[in-house]
């Protein structure tokens, strides 16, 4: 359990920082980081930090897949956690 709580925090934070390292490249003109990167981060638990990312940094909020991708990674994985747990 312990060992899944520790997973899930790092990969919330890891993405949290994917967002806001990709807006500061975007405005610089510099290389990104992958979409699909971002949206595998996302769909493999780190759903949270990447809504947070989204909105804190107000970057991908013209792409409406990031968002429900994430809604729905959240609920997904907040329902196998339910049911395994």
């Amino acid at each position: 359990m312990q060992i899944l709580i520790i997973y899930y925090i790092c990969l919330n934070v890891l993405l949290w920082i994917a967002f806001a390292l990709d807006k500061r490249k975007a405005s610089k003109g510099r290389w990104r980081i992958s979409e699909k990167w971002l949206l595998l981060c996302g769909v493999l638990g780190g759903a949270l930090g990447g809504l947070a990312g989204i909105y804190l940094f107000r970057h991908k909020t013209r792409k409406y897949y990031f968002a429900i991708t994430y809604i729905a990674a959240i609920i997904i994985h907040s329902y196998l956690l339910f049911v395994f747990l």
